[in-house]
């Protein structure tokens, strides 16, 4: 049988990742729970920096701009899932899909981008004090950000490119939501070429963002070492949130990768359990690791809470 006589026309996708879920209720609530407190921790970081004046300058534009990757980022998985666990509608359009796979996977490219370059940010600031803000003002910064989105959305339109062409087979998924992997198993062709373009992709991505951060602290740790034993404290605690940042969000990727590369199959759901803390842990760290490890933001929340409590 020829794929134009097996392929099916697709109007919307089944989501079917969630079929063997034992508790979808409460799985969707603890979503639910997570991504409203993930969109609120960041929605605020970006609301205190473009109301504060104080706060224009160039390391909190690049706070803002991880706040508005992380809200891409969970706002393109998160509401599927919790629509088919909570209100148990598990279809979604063949449009629709297609928007929130883009959505997703440029969500996880910027957030690759936006480590890399705060990663600079903090190279600088320790490296070249006085000089920083020649160096780094808000106007490069912001057309460094831009840049970096232009060249995330080249990477990732690639996907769309090789999937519309491809007939479909099925309309159901096995996994969660709407990414590549879950859309390229619906169609009637050999998924592991594709997959194999997507690994080259992103093992380029990876090792480029992941190296030049790492050789980014390796620079750090240098200057720090130079430094004078009162400033040490001081230069350490600037890196210590974005190191946390930076390690919530690859620990998953690398532990993923590892365990494939390992030969170690994972189920469904663990895949499924893996990837959701993936999208939702770093997102929910992100916001509250700033708002706690940086003086400005914790000074002007400390003064809201005391007006109030007035």
């Amino acid at each position: 049988m020829s794929l134009q006589n097996a392929s099916i026309q697709v109007t919307e996708f089944i989501i079917g990742g969630f079929d063997k879920t034992e508790k979808p209720l409460v799985a969707g609530v603890v979503i639910l729970i997570t991504y409203i407190l993930a969109l609120f921790g960041n929605t605020i970081n970006i609301l205190f920096i473009i109301n504060d004046k104080r706060l224009h300058k160039p390391m909190y534009v690049l706070i803002c701009n991880l706040a508005i990757v992380d809200i891409l980022y969970t706002s393109s998985a998160c509401p599927t899932m919790i629509r088919v666990l909570v209100a148990r509608v598990n279809t979604i359009s063949y449009v629709h899909c297609y928007i929130e796979m883009f959505a997703f996977h440029l969500g996880g490219v910027m957030e690759m981008f936006a480590l890399a370059v705060m990663a600079l940010d903090r190279l600088i600031a320790i490296g070249c004090p006085f000089k920083y803000h020649s160096y780094l003002t808000n106007v490069r910064i912001i057309v460094i950000t831009h840049f970096l989105w232009i060249a995330a959305g080249a990477f990732v339109s690639v996907l769309p490119a090789t999937l519309l062409p491809l007939p479909h087979c099925r309309s159901k998924m096995k996994y969660t939501f709407c990414d590549y992997a879950a859309i390229i198993r619906t169609t009637c062709v050999d998924p592991r070429p594709y997959f194999n373009l997507v690994t080259v992709i992103t093992f380029f991505l990876l090792f480029f963002t992941f190296v030049f951060i790492c050789l980014s602290y390796i620079l750090i740790i240098f200057f720090v070492k130079l430094s004078t034993d009162s400033n040490k404290w001081k230069m350490g605690s600037t890196c210590l949130s974005h190191l946390v940042v930076v390690t919530c969000y690859y620990c998953p990727l690398f532990i993923r990768i590892v365990l494939t590369r390992l030969g170690v199959v994972l189920t469904l759901e663990a895949r499924h359990g893996l990837m959701i803390g993936a999208i939702l842990g770093p997102s929910l760290v992100n916001p509250f690791v700033y708002c706690l490890r940086t003086k400005e933001i914790r000074c002007k929340i400390f003064r809201i809470f005391k007006i109030s409590y007035d």
